[in-house]
Parts: C-alpha cells; structure tokens; sequence
C-alpha cells in the first residue's frame, strides 16, 4: 500500500475543495493509499471543530511523529543556514522526515518552494503539488 503524508497545505486545500487537492484525493483513494497527517501538521491546521474539518479528518490517519522522524527533522534543519520563518519550516522538515520513514512515501502540498529545499536531506521523498 502507497503511503501519502499531507502537509497543512493540503489539508487548506482539501477544506477550500480546490479541484487539483480533490483530484488528488480521489487518485490517492482510487489507489487504496494511506493518507497520513502527523500532530504537529494538525497544530498548524486546526482552527476549531467544523463538519468539514471532521471529514477531512476521517479520511486521514493522524500520526504522532515518531522520535528518530523529529531527530531527522532536527538534523535538516541544523544544516540550513537561511532558514526564514523556522517554526514553519521546523514542521515542513518534521513532514518530510516523517514521509522518509514510510518508505520514500509522497508528500502533497501547497509549498512546494519550502519542501523541496529540505527534498537532499530526504531525497527518497516525492513532493507533489496540491
């Protein structure tokens, strides 16, 4: 089974129902692919309790981000030297750390600027645009 992991842009785009983020969604369905968000993505998505954001949430498998994914994180963003915004590229690492430890598994989102800066540290990561 294909491994997805969403990042917060995804997740806006999936409760904005941005047709591209939906295509998406049916083919990672239509694949039998296992939607994953981690608790940190969540923290930066979540903005109170809405039907929609209930949905979205049923069609994916929040997941703790495991130690040695944060200690990878960590790593990356040790090496970056202009990181800009650091909280938000401290969870864009945590994404892809946690997508390398699913075996190369595909990243969607909205950034795809901040993510592929990270992509050499985590090269077996594929990032696709929502």
């Amino acid at each position: 089974m294909m491994a997805v992991t969403l990042d917060t842009g995804a997740l806006i785009a999936m409760e904005k129902k941005k047709p591209r983020a939906m295509m998406l969604l049916r083919a990672a369905r239509e694949q039998r692919a296992e939607l994953f968000a981690t608790t940190p993505v969540i923290a930066e998505w979540w903005r109170g309790r809405s039907d929609r954001r209930d949905d979205i949430k049923r069609g994916v498998t929040i997941a703790p981000l495991p130690l040695v994914a944060a200690e990878a994180a960590g790593m990356a963003l040790g090496k970056i030297r202009d990181a800009g915004d650091r909280a938000k590229l401290a969870i864009d690492a945590m994404v892809m750390a946690f997508a390398a430890l699913h075996g190369g598994a595909v990243v969607y989102t909205s950034d795809v600027d901040d993510l592929t800066r990270l992509h050499e540290y985590f090269p077996a990561v594929r990032i696709l645009s929502v």
